[in-house]
């Protein structure tokens, strides 16, 4: 008999739906249906993919209140929230369906003056079969991020989605087969851990993982074994920088709403801010202010929904205790904040670098808000984190100077969340927040590879690479090597 889970509504704790959990066997032979399907795929042209992509870009966009229903229901998060993060992610099937030709388009390089009768060209082809496997907190955002881009690069695809959000894979899947023009492009397997452990293990070509630092890990090693490349999205501590010229009234909305939104599941939202001292007690008053305004509820109910993972309601309220052991204060909320599933806003002052609450993700709507003495001291504690995903700067005229010294992939300048939201610019982070790209050209490239093919124009009258070369040919190489510097390729 074939083993199944169910999916349950975060806020109720009713089943919504059963899946099968498919293993090793039946991966393996999805995967190899893909392998079959990928010529014809990559046969069909960019024109033909993006035909394709377009026609699966509209019917999403004709049914988007059913897949965010579908979205809010398996996470629990507000309809609205549910339909902008559909938006987003039509909007990358777009932008890869439409680029993927020139970013891909064969370039031609300079051969050099020792090889001046060859034509060198570098030519990008698809990897083959991507394995992709997506989180729970943004279903279809972050998936399409890696799935447009590597279809549109003319790969085909086997996705994982969360064992929370199974649906919305699933619906993914069923969606792009209304409009393929033939099967096994695009292709759902649901189930547990062991699931995404076989994809990992299967003959994939390259694998996106979205999830957290310590999973990532597990991925790349269960990958290396097969020398499959993967691309890996990690978990965030992202650090909000306000300097003393900053327009603190837009600091502080946006703080406390990429702090808060989503239940403050998104590895890119507010976790610590270092602000200025001069205007530290204004930012942490409004803050407090507007937090008072918000509150987390069911759809339609609540500013923000529960918790969809109920293992991470221990972690939210560990790191509050932490936080507090350690000699933090409570500017807003207190222990009794969480309540499962869901937690109302927490804000957090003077909380010690030390403090695990600072140091690791908490994934939940807590803000820690730190006051520095200057930009200097606000840049190097953003910096000594092990996280290197996004940051957000807040000054009117320092906001260049201080993006530049933050070690991270992603910096919005007087915004939040701007850079998830533009499809033209990669997305990605440095340190334990992972590496490789999506989104942009970048994302595009992620999925291909490169092949050099360099062709012989004309015949040189001396020919360097053969046994047959002579003294006087290496004297010329030497000659020329000295008038131009070393600058012969």
């Amino acid at each position: 008999m074939a083993k199944s889970f169910k999916s349950y509504n975060p806020v109720t704790n009713k089943v919504i739906g059963t899946y099968p959990i498919q293993l090793d066997k039946e991966v393996d032979q999805i995967v190899a249906r893909a392998r079959v399907a990928s010529p014809k795929w990559v046969n069909l042209g960019f024109s033909g993919r993006k035909k394709t992509l377009l026609a699966w870009s509209n019917y999403i966009i004709r049914n988007i209140e059913e897949v965010a229903s579908l979205i809010s229901l398996e996470t629990g998060k507000p309809l609205s929230d549910a339909r902008l993060e559909v938006s987003i992610a039509v909007s990358n099937i777009g932008w890869a369906a439409r680029h993927a030709e020139d970013v891909m388009r064969t370039s031609h390089r300079a051969p050099g003056a020792l090889m001046a009768n060859m034509s060198a060209t570098v030519e990008r082809s698809p990897v083959g079969v991507v394995g992709v496997i997506g989180p729970w907190n943004y279903p279809i955002f972050t998936p399409v991020g890696s799935i447009a881009y590597a279809l549109a690069a003319g790969n085909t695809v086997v996705f994982k989605p969360s064992e929370y959000t199974p649906g919305v894979g699933v619906w993914l899947e069923k969606s792009f087969s209304s409009v393929a023009p033939f099967a096994d492009i695009f292709t759902t397997i649901t189930g547990l851990g062991q699931t995404g452990a076989a994809l990992c293990n299967s003959a994939i070509d390259k694998l996106s993982f979205t999830g957290s630092t310590r999973t990532a890990k597990l991925v790349a090693a269960a990958c290396a074994t097969n020398m499959i490349p993967v691309v890996l999205e990690c978990g965030g501590k992202d650090p909000v920088i306000v300097a003393s010229d900053a327009n603190i009234d837009r600091a502080v909305d946006a703080t406390i709403w990429s702090a808060m939104a989503n239940s403050g599941q998104s590895c890119i939202g507010a976790e610590r801010v270092y602000v200025d001292k001069k205007v530290a007690s204004v930012f942490i008053s409004k803050a407090v202010e507007l937090a008072k305004a918000i509150n987390a509820g069911a759809p339609g109910e609540g500013n923000y929904g529960p918790a969809t993972m109920p293992s991470q309601i221990d972690v939210i309220a560990s790191h509050i205790r932490a936080a507090i052991k350690d000699g933090g204060k409570f500017a807003y909320g207190s222990t009794k904040s969480v309540q499962a599933p869901f937690v109302q806003p927490v804000i957090l002052v003077d909380v010690p670098e030390s403090s695990v609450a600072v140091r690791e993700e908490t994934f939940g709507p807590i803000i820690i808000i730190n006051t520095v003495e200057n930009m200097q001291e606000a840049i190097e504690l953003s910096n000594s984190s092990r996280y290197g995903l996004g940051a957000n700067v807040w000054s009117k005229r320092q906001g260049k100077k201080i993006a530049s010294q933050l070690q991270c992939g992603m910096v919005a300048i007087n915004s939040t969340f701007s850079f998830a939201a533009i499809s033209a610019v990669p997305f990605g982070g440095v340190k334990d927040s992972g590496y490789g790209r999506v989104h942009g050209p970048e994302g595009l490239l992620e999925y291909t590879f490169a092949r050099t093919v360099v062709r012989t124009r004309f015949n040189l009258p001396i020919n360097f690479l053969s046994f047959k070369r002579r003294a006087k040919d290496d004297r010329l190489v030497i000659k020329a090597t000295k008038l131009l510097k070393g600058r012969l390729g």
